[in-house]
């Protein structure tokens, strides 16, 4: 096996201080002694310090998802909130309004021009591809 290089321990810190930082690149640019475009460089182009990095924030995630269930257990109204708008939106804990606008377009139509109405159609065909 060959010798790792200066960069491939670099690497290497630079993954361990992300670990212990959970995640923060600065903290862990400055621990490791790199500047930030030097971590971004190798996290785009090289992929499986990519996955490593990745793998870390999953962990680092974790971690935020088990505190986060702690002061749920204690009784925190904010974190239930906060938990329940995040993770149940699909059983309807969101925050939204809903603008409900009612038009007899039938009448409306019936009212324009011709160059209105092309307008119009224009103006919707716009909206739908947006």
């Amino acid at each position: 096996m060959s010798k790792p290089t200066k960069t491939d321990i670099l690497k290497k810190a630079m993954l361990e201080a992300l670990e212990k930082s959970l995640g923060i690149v600065t903290t862990a640019c400055k621990q490791v002694g790199i500047h930030r475009s030097t971590y971004y460089d190798w996290f785009n182009n090289d992929s499986d310090f990519k996955r490593q990095v990745e793998d870390i924030q999953n962990i680092c995630l974790d971690f935020s998802e088990s505190a986060l269930l702690k002061l749920i257990e204690e009784g925190n109204v904010s974190a239930t909130i906060f938990y329940l708008k995040t993770k149940g939106k699909k059983r309807g804990f969101v925050e939204r309004q809903e603008i409900v606008q009612r038009v007899d377009i039938e009448t409306e139509l019936q009212e324009l021009s011709d160059e209105q109405l092309h307008q119009r159609l224009s103006e919707l065909r716009n909206a739908i591809k947006n």
